[in-house]
């Protein structure tokens, strides 16, 4: 009963982190180009039309697929709104491939030099593959591999919740925003796949 109990309340905060982040691009789409992460960047860099459409392309479809993705995972919904679940499921995957391409590129714009820039762009890679493999793997009918896929899929795009937790703790720790930077640019994905792995283990998914 209590581990029930635990479950739930763990998948309520999870929902409720996913739709809080997931919005969060709001704010940047309403706000003038000295706002969050912006403020690190050259006024240069944020002239940059590629950059621009790149950033708010990243940020917009990210929060999308940070909206849709968690439902994916509802036993229920998959039971009795197939369809549902395919027409999300479809969001999903448009949504997290034109983020996670975004992302690769913006990771080699990366605030802090190589070492954030190496861990964003693979971010991003992993969670492009990931996508890509787990809508190849359902269209093949391979349930297995489309389940086990789509968790490491959506563990790469809850990087976005993650980094903003972690991100303003490190920043305390450190007394500094760019030492915070290098290291959440790898802290924000890292324990997230190996969740993910552990995850796929338990449910006995085969991803060969």
């Amino acid at each position: 009963m209590a581990q029930t109990a635990r479950n739930k309340v763990a998948w309520v905060v999870f929902i409720f982190l996913a739709i809080g982040i997931g919005l969060y691009p709001l704010a940047y789409l309403l706000a003038s180009d000295d706002f969050g992460v912006l403020l690190s960047k050259s006024s240069d860099l944020r002239a940059n039309s590629v950059w621009k459409t790149a950033f708010y392309g990243h940020i917009s479809f990210g929060g999308i697929a940070l909206l849709v993705g968690w439902s994916q995972f509802l036993k229920r919904l998959r039971a009795k709104r197939l369809q549902l679940h395919r027409n999300i499921g479809k969001i999903y995957v448009v949504s997290a491939l034109i983020s996670g391409s975004c992302g690769i590129y913006l990771g080699f714009f990366a605030t802090g030099g190589i070492v954030p820039a190496i861990g964003f762009i693979s971010l991003g890679v992993i969670w492009v593959f990931t996508t890509t493999r787990a809508y190849i793997a359902i269209k093949k009918k391979d349930l297995s591999l489309h389940q086990g896929m789509m968790i490491y899929s959506y563990a790469a795009c809850f990087a976005a919740v993650t980094l903003r937790i972690w991100l303003p703790l490190l920043t305390i720790v450190f007394g500094e925003f760019l030492m915070a930077y290098k290291i959440v640019a790898w802290l924000c994905w890292v324990p997230n796949m190996v969740f993910a792995m552990l995850w796929v283990r338990k449910k006995g998914l085969n991803l060969a």
